[in-house]
């Protein structure tokens, strides 16, 4: 494992997770860089974007770096909605720029109602787990146990609440037209959630961006290919703190 220094206490990065994700989530990557500023707030509370950006809006500096995974992604193009002139540089990594089809809203209550009664890890492992990375992994047994430990330490409460999020969220494909700053989008093209498809619908709403597809990931390219995803966020963060 390469390990690279990158200073960027000045403009200091802001990492939003997925569903039921927390820090763990970056440690493999932020291993590799050795940021000297990082801040990765929580979705827990809010039962949409928008309440989930005014709050972090209102909590962070006044200009970050920010950093989205999955649904920690449809918050980030919120917050680009919201506030663009505090991004100074963005990174949706496994992100859906779309809103949520109607007709999904039955069937992410009925997902959160099945994790009730079956239990988190249970539920993740059987309805989850084979979207979540590329086919080559899904016997990564040690990897598996860290997705659902994650999913442990998060709760129920916040897979309620992260769910109204996903179903609630806009498309806001023109703010993310209009940002100007450094963007990277990243993807693995083993992702069924997150397909190859809605990352062209990004890329194509914000032809500056950086466009990095993975071969060997699915959905999890954080915890999938640490070793391919650090350099180039490592190079994006290069490029915001000298921008």
């Amino acid at each position: 494992m390469r390990s690279e220094t990158v200073d960027n206490h000045a403009l200091p990065l802001v990492l939003l997770g997925g569903t039921l994700c927390n820090a763990r989530l970056w440690q493999p990557v932020l291993a590799r860089l050795n940021l000297s500023a990082v801040i990765c707030p929580r979705l827990t509370a809010e039962t949409s974007a928008e309440q989930a950006s005014r709050r972090l809006l209102e909590q962070l500096p006044p200009r970050f770096l920010l950093a989205g995974f999955s649904l920690g992604a449809i918050v980030a193009l919120q917050m680009v909605a919201d506030a663009p002139g505090r991004i100074a540089g963005l990174a949706l990594l496994s992100v859906n720029p779309l809103a949520d089809r109607p007709e999904n809203g039955a069937l992410r209550r009925e997902a959160v109602r099945d994790a009730q009664e079956q239990g988190l890890t249970t539920w993740l492992s059987g309805a989850l787990w084979p979207k979540y990375v590329a086919p080559s992994r899904t016997d990564d047994q040690a990897l598996q146990d860290l997705i659902c430990r994650m999913a442990e330490e998060s709760g129920l409460d916040s897979l309620v609440t992260q769910t109204e999020i996903a179903i609630t969220r806009r498309d806001n494909r023109r703010a993310l037209a209009a940002l100007a700053c450094p963007i990277i989008i990243i993807n693995g093209v083993h992702d069924p959630i997150c397909t190859p498809h809605h990352h062209q619908l990004a890329a194509q709403s914000a032809p500056q961006a950086r466009c990095v597809t993975l071969a060997a990931a699915g959905h999890f390219t954080l915890l999938e290919v640490p070793d391919e995803v650090a350099p180039p966020l490592g190079q994006w963060i290069q490029e915001c703190s000298s921008a």
